[in-house]
């Protein structure tokens, strides 16, 4: 019993430097070739629309959308900021471009 006891009371990681036994860190070459989610896939999918509904819906051209979440390509400060406006607003801004539509 009082060995149970020690053995959950001792941390979980392995040693002082919290280092888990048998785990490698990541080097900085593996952070590299490790690929980050791209914000404008993480904004559509929280939306719930498809590629295709997201390009036409905020007039994106559907290739530079799909290069942006393949990560062929970058949006640049515009888009950026336009995507952060998608994020904040999407029903308003989707309203208001519709508008200008009629």
């Amino acid at each position: 019993m009082r060995e149970a006891r020690r053995a959950r009371s001792r941390p979980a990681a392995g040693g002082p430097s919290g280092a888990l036994p048998g785990v490698t860190p990541l080097t900085a070459a593996d952070l590299e070739r490790l690929q980050r989610v791209p914000a404008v896939r993480t904004v559509r999918r929280a939306l719930r629309l498809t590629q295709s509904e997201f390009a036409a819906r905020y007039r994106i051209p559907l290739a530079t959308l799909r290069d942006w979440e393949e990560g062929r390509a970058q949006p640049d400060a515009a888009a950026q900021a336009y995507l952060q406006v998608i994020a904040r607003d999407p029903e308003r801004l989707a309203g208001l471009l519709r508008s200008r539509d009629g």
